[in-house]
């Protein structure tokens, strides 16, 4: 695939990862009515659990004032500029879908920042007295992107017909010893 392919590839990824986040997000607040109803629970270790998260992953900087969320969706959309240069500078599919699921998570959580000053979470996830953080689509997409770059950057790459040495055809192979 070349790169323009790569590319395509990871904003397919991106558009997708953000239409599944808002389509997911308009369901829990308008469909479902979660902000009223604050949790329902799925499964013994999985609710539907109502956050506004002003903060960022985590809930990270939550409560830096009234002007907060416009600062982190600035800095959420430099990060997705960032992204979009790295994406076309793939140099393989799993890299572009990783960056295409890290922007399109960026963007989904953006949108709910400029629209609602905070970020609608609501998935989760439990077992016994251990509790993971409430999440989302966005934050879920992001992780695995993040996840997915790490272990791209552990596989060993395969040589490239640049790195190797190819011989030159023009220049004479010095005469091989005979064994007798």
């Amino acid at each position: 695939m070349r790169g323009g392919g790569r590319t395509s590839l990871g904003v397919v990824t991106a558009l997708f990862v953000l239409a599944v986040d808002q389509a997911s997000k308009y369901w829990i607040l308008y469909v479902l009515h979660l902000a009223d109803i604050r949790q329902i629970t799925l499964l013994p270790v999985l609710d539907l659990t109502m956050v506004w998260n002003r903060g960022v992953t985590f809930g990270l900087l939550n409560g830096l004032g009234a002007w907060s969320h416009f600062a982190l969706a600035a800095l959420a959309l430099a990060v997705v500029v960032v992204i979009a240069v790295w994406l076309h500078r793939a140099e393989s599919a799993l890299v572009a879908v990783a960056l295409g699921a890290i922007a399109g998570g960026a963007v989904g959580n953006v949108i709910d920042r400029l629209r609602y000053g905070a970020v609608v979470d609501f998935i989760h996830a439990h077992v016994g007295d251990w509790s993971w953080y409430v999440f989302n689509i966005a934050d879920a997409a992001i992780v695995c992107g993040v996840a997915a770059l790490v272990l791209d950057g552990l596989w060993p790459r395969r040589a490239t017909r640049s790195r190797l040495r190819v011989p030159d055809p023009a220049a004479k192979e010095a005469p091989h010893a005979e064994n007798n």
